[in-house]
This record gives structure tokens, C-alpha cells and sequence, in this order.
């Protein structure tokens, strides 16, 4: 008797153990994963503690903090779920969202018609515009009109309309589009390119980081759409969430979301 009643102890542990291990449905649809490459201030980015209310980053050390995430906080707590943030490369978020790995995107993500062929997007949580960022010593940092950047190196990131902008300033060297904000920063510091395309608050958070970077504001301006400049939830196809989604944004004030962005811009780490 004894032996059979070890033999049930033993086998109630292991039941434990693997259902702690492995998690059950139960939880799992009690979190919200998000993806987001946590590279992109003043949207989303990486620091080493909990401060300013950053999320911890899944299977990481680090914790995601940003306008992203405090919009991503208030979409969880809607929702009644936990904010997991999972970060991820910018090209890797749309399969990571088609494949279930993640539930969201939120990681400055516009609401481009080739994306909508793959995912849906819920209403606008951000608008913007287009700017150049150069350095305050560069030959073209007075310049303030698209063809005064006529012969410069410029890029943007990879997989963005940003790129596909640059074919509207005159006679300009469009150099290879570059994977991250990080490796744009460090060319243009180098000498590599004259300047890059971004939107107005990661310039704004780059020349407040770097003090040899400038904002290039142009009278003329990128000829631009409401969808390439406002930024949105990625959701996948046909999901229930993108009506929940947009009440909770909707719920937004414009006040609120500028105090959001102008927080954020404040808070970010000296390294992004």
C-alpha cells in the first residue's frame, strides 16, 4: 500500500511540474503578445529595468518601453490581459503575426495598402510627418527644400515607404536601404550617407541624443498619404480584436496622445 501510494505521489508531482513547464491554454489566452523591434525611439526601445512603466521582454532580460508600448498597456488592460512584449526584427513582425506567434503589431507600424494584403489594421494611434535627419556640419545642413539635396547620399529603412520617398528629391543618390535606425545613425556619424528620411519624433529623438544631428524641416515636403504617415495596430486577418482594438483607441484624446509622445521622447535612454 504504501509503494502504490509513493507511485501516485510521484506521478501527481510530475503532472505538476510539466503543466508548470509548459503553461496551459488558460494562460496563454490570458496574455497579449506584442511584437515590436524595441529599436525605435521614441515608438519602442529596449532599457535594462522596469522604469517609466517598461514592459519585460519575452525571453529576455531586457524591458520595452515607448509611445508603442504605453498604447500597448492601455490595449492589454482593456482587454483584460497581460502585456507580454516580444521583440522582434522590423521584417520579421507581419509573419510573426500571420504564424500566431505573436497577437499585435505595435511598433510604429503605418497602414500601408501592401501590408493590408497580409494583415488588417485597426484606426490610427499616431500621425506624422516626413523629415530629413543630417549632421549640424554637413554640407547640405542648411538646406530646407527637396532639391537642395540634389547629389546627396540618402537612405531609409528597409521595408518602409520612407525608401520609396527619396525618388522624389532631384538628382539624389539613393544609397541601399539599411536593416535598422541604429545602423542609419552610425552611417551618417561615418560619413557612409548625407543624410536619412524618418518621421518627425525619431528625428526628434535622435538630435536629442546626439548633439551633432539636426532636423531638416522642407518647405516643399515628401508628397505623402494619410496612410503612410499615421501608424496603426497590426492585427491578423479577420480577427475579432480590430473592433475592441479601435474602441480602446478611440477612447484616446489627441491631448492625451500628444502627453504620451512628448513623455516618451523625455524618458527615452541616452543610447536610442
Amino acid at each position: 500500500m504504501k509503494k502504490r501510494n509513493l507511485i501516485v505521489s510521484i506521478l501527481l508531482i510530475l503532472s505538476a511540474v510539466i503543466l508548470s513547464s509548459c503553461g496551459g491554454t488558460e494562460n496563454d489566452e490570458n496574455i497579449l503578445r506584442v511584437g515590436m523591434e524595441a529599436n525605435y525611439a521614441p515608438f519602442n526601445w529596449s532599457q535594462s529595468d522596469n522604469s517609466n512603466g517598461a514592459v519585460e521582454i519575452e525571453k529576455s532580460k531586457e524591458f520595452a518601453a515607448g509611445y508603442d508600448v504605453t498604447i500597448a498597456k492601455k490595449v492589454a488592460e482593456s482587454l483584460g490581459k497581460k502585456l507580454v512584449v516580444v521583440k522582434t526584427e522590423w521584417d520579421g513582425l507581419i509573419p510573426a503575426l500571420t504564424s500566431g506567434k505573436i497577437d499585435l503589431i505595435m511598433a510604429g507600424m503605418s497602414p500601408t495598402a501592401d501590408r493590408a494584403e497580409s494583415i488588417d489594421f485597426s484606426s490610427d494611434y499616431y500621425n506624422s510627418d516626413l523629415v530629413i535627419v543630417t549632421l549640424d556640419d554637413n554640407p547640405y545642413s542648411n538646406s530646407n527644400k527637396l532639391s537642395d539635396f540634389e547629389g546627396a547620399k540618402i537612405t531609409a529603412q528597409l521595408s518602409t515607404f520612407h525608401y520609396t520617398v527619396i525618388d522624389q528629391i532631384p538628382g539624389v543618390i539613393k544609397e541601399s536601404a539599411m536593416d535598422n535606425f541604429s545602423a542609419m545613425r552610425v552611417a551618417l556619424e561615418s560619413g557612409v550617407i548625407d543624410g536619412y528620411i524618418t518621421e518627425r519624433p525619431e528625428a526628434e529623438s535622435a538630435i536629442k541624443v546626439l548633439s551633432n544631428f539636426k532636423l531638416i524641416e522642407l518647405e516643399d515636403g515628401f508628397e505623402t498619404s494619410r496612410e503612410d504617415t499615421s501608424i496603426a495596430v497590426g492585427i491578423k486577418k479577420g480577427s475579432d480584436l480590430t473592433e475592441k482594438i479601435n474602441g480602446v483607441l478611440d477612447s484616446i484624446s489627441e491631448e492625451e496622445r500628444t502627453k504620451i509622445m512628448e513623455d516618451a521622447k523625455e524618458n527615452q535612454p541616452s543610447n536610442n
